[in-house]
Protein backbone atom coordinates (compact mmCIF):
# COMPACT_ATOMS: atom_id res chain seq x y z
CA UNK A 1 0.00 0.00 0.00
CA UNK A 2 1.21 3.38 -0.82
CA UNK A 3 2.47 5.49 1.79
CA UNK A 4 -0.27 7.92 2.82
CA UNK A 5 -0.32 11.39 1.95
CA UNK A 6 -0.39 15.39 3.12
CA UNK A 7 -2.52 17.53 1.19
CA UNK A 8 -2.18 20.68 0.59
CA UNK A 9 -4.94 23.11 -0.78
CA UNK A 10 -6.81 26.18 -1.89
CA UNK A 11 -10.78 25.87 -1.81
CA UNK A 12 -13.82 27.76 -2.78
CA UNK A 13 -17.01 26.30 -1.42
CA UNK A 14 -20.44 27.18 -2.92
CA UNK A 15 -23.56 26.27 -2.62
CA UNK A 16 -26.11 25.55 -5.22
CA UNK A 17 -27.29 29.17 -5.91
CA UNK A 18 -23.25 29.77 -5.96
CA UNK A 19 -23.54 31.55 -2.98
CA UNK A 20 -19.70 31.82 -1.18
CA UNK A 21 -19.98 29.96 2.13
CA UNK A 22 -16.11 28.93 2.77
CA UNK A 23 -13.11 29.94 1.29
CA UNK A 24 -9.37 29.30 1.88
CA UNK A 25 -8.71 32.00 -0.37
CA UNK A 26 -9.51 35.01 1.79
CA UNK A 27 -6.70 37.62 3.34
CA UNK A 28 -4.94 35.91 6.81
CA UNK A 29 -5.96 32.06 5.70
CA UNK A 30 -3.69 29.71 4.96
CA UNK A 31 -4.49 26.97 2.99
CA UNK A 32 -5.87 23.63 4.21
CA UNK A 33 -3.64 20.59 4.84
CA UNK A 34 -5.42 16.88 5.77
CA UNK A 35 -3.82 13.64 6.07
CA UNK A 36 -5.26 11.03 2.90
CA UNK A 37 -7.45 8.44 4.50
CA UNK A 38 -7.85 9.91 7.97
CA UNK A 39 -11.18 11.58 7.77
CA UNK A 40 -10.14 15.06 8.22
CA UNK A 41 -12.26 15.92 5.13
CA UNK A 42 -15.55 15.23 4.08
CA UNK A 43 -15.45 12.05 1.81
CA UNK A 44 -16.44 13.35 -1.21
CA UNK A 45 -13.97 16.10 -1.61
CA UNK A 46 -11.13 13.96 -0.82
CA UNK A 47 -12.33 10.90 -3.29
CA UNK A 48 -11.82 13.70 -5.79
CA UNK A 49 -8.48 14.80 -4.89
CA UNK A 50 -7.21 11.21 -4.60
CA UNK A 51 -3.86 11.12 -6.54
CA UNK A 52 -4.01 14.85 -7.27
CA UNK A 53 -0.44 16.69 -7.16
CA UNK A 54 0.70 20.39 -6.75
CA UNK A 55 -0.68 22.45 -9.77
CA UNK A 56 -3.92 20.29 -10.16
CA UNK A 57 -7.09 22.35 -10.53
CA UNK A 58 -10.48 20.43 -9.73
CA UNK A 59 -13.66 21.32 -9.49
CA UNK A 60 -16.16 18.70 -7.65
CA UNK A 61 -19.84 18.88 -6.70
CA UNK A 62 -20.01 16.44 -3.73
CA UNK A 63 -23.72 14.96 -2.89
CA UNK A 64 -25.26 15.14 0.67
CA UNK A 65 -24.27 11.58 0.64
CA UNK A 66 -20.76 12.26 0.58
CA UNK A 67 -20.74 14.96 2.66
CA UNK A 68 -22.04 16.49 5.70
CA UNK A 69 -25.18 13.83 5.46
CA UNK A 70 -28.91 13.73 4.61
CA UNK A 71 -31.20 16.05 7.34
CA UNK A 72 -32.15 14.25 9.75
CA UNK A 73 -35.75 15.36 11.24
CA UNK A 74 -35.28 13.62 14.66
CA UNK A 75 -32.46 16.21 15.53
CA UNK A 76 -34.67 18.89 15.38
CA UNK A 77 -36.66 19.07 18.42
CA UNK A 78 -38.11 21.38 21.10
CA UNK A 79 -36.59 22.17 24.62
CA UNK A 80 -37.74 23.69 27.58
CA UNK A 81 -36.52 27.06 27.49
CA UNK A 82 -35.37 26.27 31.06
CA UNK A 83 -32.43 24.38 29.32
CA UNK A 84 -31.17 28.07 28.40
CA UNK A 85 -30.89 28.75 32.15
CA UNK A 86 -28.59 32.34 32.53
CA UNK A 87 -29.03 32.83 28.24
CA UNK A 88 -31.25 36.80 28.73
CA UNK A 89 -32.06 36.59 24.58
CA UNK A 90 -32.65 33.58 22.77
CA UNK A 91 -32.97 33.65 19.02
CA UNK A 92 -32.71 32.09 15.89
CA UNK A 93 -29.75 31.20 14.63
CA UNK A 94 -27.71 31.15 17.44
CA UNK A 95 -25.52 28.18 18.37
CA UNK A 96 -25.17 26.70 21.94
CA UNK A 97 -22.95 23.15 22.95
CA UNK A 98 -25.36 20.60 24.60
CA UNK A 99 -24.14 17.83 26.83
CA UNK A 100 -25.39 14.52 25.24
CA UNK A 101 -24.60 10.82 25.89
CA UNK A 102 -22.46 10.87 23.09
CA UNK A 103 -20.57 13.46 24.47
CA UNK A 104 -21.26 17.13 23.53
CA UNK A 105 -22.89 18.09 20.33
CA UNK A 106 -23.41 22.05 18.67
CA UNK A 107 -26.97 22.76 18.18
CA UNK A 108 -28.21 25.66 16.53
CA UNK A 109 -31.65 27.57 17.41
CA UNK A 110 -34.46 27.38 14.74
CA UNK A 111 -37.41 28.79 16.51
CA UNK A 112 -38.11 30.75 20.06
CA UNK A 113 -41.72 29.91 21.76
CA UNK A 114 -42.78 30.95 25.22
CA UNK A 115 -42.27 27.78 26.63
CA UNK A 116 -39.91 25.65 24.06
CA UNK A 117 -36.99 26.66 21.98
CA UNK A 118 -36.49 24.64 18.75
CA UNK A 119 -33.11 23.23 18.26
CA UNK A 120 -31.29 21.52 15.12
CA UNK A 121 -28.40 19.29 15.85
CA UNK A 122 -27.83 18.75 11.99
CA UNK A 123 -24.71 20.02 10.56
CA UNK A 124 -25.55 23.39 9.46
CA UNK A 125 -24.38 22.02 5.45
CA UNK A 126 -26.64 18.70 5.71
CA UNK A 127 -29.14 17.83 2.69
CA UNK A 128 -26.78 20.37 0.37
CA UNK A 129 -24.72 19.48 -2.33
CA UNK A 130 -21.57 21.09 -2.05
CA UNK A 131 -19.55 22.57 -4.83
CA UNK A 132 -15.61 22.87 -4.59
CA UNK A 133 -12.86 24.68 -6.70
CA UNK A 134 -9.73 22.98 -5.47
CA UNK A 135 -6.03 23.91 -6.47
CA UNK A 136 -3.64 21.45 -5.10
CA UNK A 137 -0.78 23.79 -3.62
CA UNK A 138 1.14 20.72 -2.46
CA UNK A 139 0.68 16.48 -1.69
CA UNK A 140 4.10 14.55 0.29
CA UNK A 141 4.23 12.04 2.01
CA UNK A 142 3.23 11.70 5.39
CA UNK A 143 5.62 11.89 8.27
CA UNK A 144 5.28 8.52 11.27
CA UNK A 145 3.85 11.31 13.41
CA UNK A 146 1.48 12.62 11.31
CA UNK A 147 -0.11 9.17 10.27
CA UNK A 148 0.78 8.37 14.09
CA UNK A 149 -1.92 11.30 15.02
CA UNK A 150 -4.33 10.83 12.19
CA UNK A 151 -3.63 14.77 11.05
CA UNK A 152 -1.39 16.77 9.26
CA UNK A 153 0.84 18.91 11.03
Amino acid sequence: MAQPRVVTIHYTLTNDQGEELDSSRVEGREPLSYLEGAQNIIGGLENALNEKNAGDQVKVSVEPGEGYGEVNEELVQPVPRSAFEGVDTIEPGMQFQAQTPGGPQVVRVVEVGDETVTIDANHPLAGQTLHFDVEVVEAREATDEEQEHGHAH
